[in-house]
């Protein structure tokens, strides 16, 4: 279903592009710099994802991924920025990354100690600040197109 439900996320944005702001396309290589700087490797349905839009939101709903190769000094929507900066100032495992903020202090990420069959990470919920014993890293969605597809309809009912 995640890359059914990706394609449908990918209409509906596509369909609404005036309420749409995304970084843009990244490269192959830009992937790859990412990937070596978080030591993850990116697949399915996120990377599909970073290639056509990079990171930005949709109606009131970011999402974050790369939106520039500073990886070092940045800010949202770039993904790989918070991520690395969060497992600096509070923990963040190594294998999670950050794709989303709901904005009271709970972070939804790509898991990528938790791959389904297709190997793909679960999306789950971190609380920064919390102690990593106590975490319970609720799955959000069973992977990237079930989320992206979800925050998408969401942002519609906004709009």
């Amino acid at each position: 279903m995640s890359m059914e439900n990706y394609q449908k996320a990918v209409e509906i944005i596509e369909q609404n592009k005036s309420e749409c702001y995304f970084a843009g396309q990244r490269s192959e290589n830009d992937i790859v710099l990412a990937e070596k700087a978080l030591g993850l490797s990116f697949t399915g349905t996120y990377k599909e994802f970073l290639k056509s839009y990079g990171a930005g939101s949709i109606g009131a709903e970011e999402i974050y991924g790369i939106s520039s190769l500073n990886f070092e000094n940045s800010a949202v929507p770039n993904g790989i920025w918070y991520t690395l900066s969060e497992r600096k100032e509070c923990d963040l495992p190594l294998n999670l990354l950050i794709i989303y903020d709901t904005g009271s202090d709970e972070l939804f990420c790509l898991d990528y100690s938790k791959l389904n069959a297709q190997g793909e990470p679960a999306v789950v919920s971190f609380f920064p600040g919390f102690d990593l014993n106590i975490q319970k890293y609720e799955i959000i969605a069973k992977d990237f197109g079930d989320f992206l597809l979800d925050r998408v309809t969401e942002a519609m009912k906004n709009i």
